[in-house]
């Protein structure tokens, strides 16, 4: 009998584990590319990285059937638009989502190189809205509700995230469907927001529209002069000792939203620096838990 039991504890195990699984976001051309070789390369010192990406890909992480609750999150890892941090502020968060009945589902999206991209500027947001078009569209076989369907990001992950709740109304790819690409709300922490001069993330910044970008290239990517009173529902998370990414990034969005008559929940640690994904270390409060809370405040879970 218990020989019985450690089998199919094994097997609940297996198949946890195949929870996970991983589609192309486009299933042909990918668009605005210059086709090349796929140069894509992998670190792992603790913190995983992933450079030059230019297949992009969405991991899911879906609940079971029985403890999923509709809602979907696409997560977009931070990384200043020159790395992807996959790990730690990706598959760690999807796994956690995962846990209470939200799909997880991380866009690894391309990065902006004008080697492999016609136009770089809107190739992460060209994916970002992909993957919110490819999610909504197989809804009912992922055992999702197409109205619960949110993006967060992390960092620069955070401005892609920040760029789809505030760019949505010009689609940027193949949308014969007219399928939605608006999210239903956004979570996002640490984000660069602003591209201005006195905000905005150098690193961001010149990996996205370029060392010397227009002041109308700048302006439309500082997404906290973007926002309407159509932009999703948001959640933001900061430290207010964040020495890579200021914290009025944060504050001027949450101003924006406000003054848009936009629903925002905004929790600054005092502490935290930049990058602490899930786990603040300064804290034992887990701003995930919040997260949480406001997602069922708002009728998302």
């Amino acid at each position: 009998m218990k020989i019985i039991f450690i089998l199919l504890a094994l097997y609940g195990a297996m198949k946890m584990s195949n929870a996970q699984s991983i589609v192309k976001l486009y299933p042909d051309k990918i668009p605005n590319e210059i086709p090349g070789p796929d140069n894509e390369t992998r670190t792992d010192d603790g913190i995983v990285r992933i450079s030059s990406i230019s297949r992009p890909t969405l991991t899911l992480y879906l609940p079971p059937k029985d403890r999923a609750n509709g809602t979907a999150v696409v997560i977009c890892p931070g990384g200043g638009y020159g790395i992807s941090a996959f790990q730690h502020e990706g598959v760690d968060v999807a796994k956690q989502l995962s846990a209470a009945g939200i799909a997880g589902i991380v866009l690894k999206y391309r990065l902006p190189n004008d080697e492999i991209m016609k136009d770089k500027s809107i190739g992460p947001l060209q994916d970002a809205q992909q993957a919110i078009k490819v999610v909504r569209e197989h809804a009912k076989e992922w055992n999702i509700d197409p109205a619960k369907i949110g993006v967060a990001g992390f960092s620069a992950g955070g401005h892609l995230a920040s760029t789809a709740g505030t760019h949505f109304n010009k689609v940027l790819i193949d949308n014969p469907e007219k399928t939605s690409v608006r999210p239903d709300f956004m979570i996002l922490l640490y984000p660069v927001i602003s591209f201005t001069d006195s905000l905005g993330h150098t690193g961001s910044r010149n990996n996205l529209i370029g060392k010397s970008p227009s002041q109308e290239l700048i302006k439309l990517y500082s997404n906290e002069l973007q926002v309407t009173k159509q932009t999703p529902p948001t959640f933001i998370v900061h430290a207010g000792d964040d020495a890579s990414v200021k914290v009025e990034n944060s504050l001027r969005f949450y101003e924006s939203l406000k003054k848009n008559g936009v629903l925002a929940e905004l929790f600054i640690y005092p502490k935290g620096g930049h990058g602490f994904g899930l786990v603040n270390p300064t804290s034992p409060d887990r701003w995930m838990d919040r997260c949480l809370d406001w997602m069922k405040s708002n009728g998302w879970l």
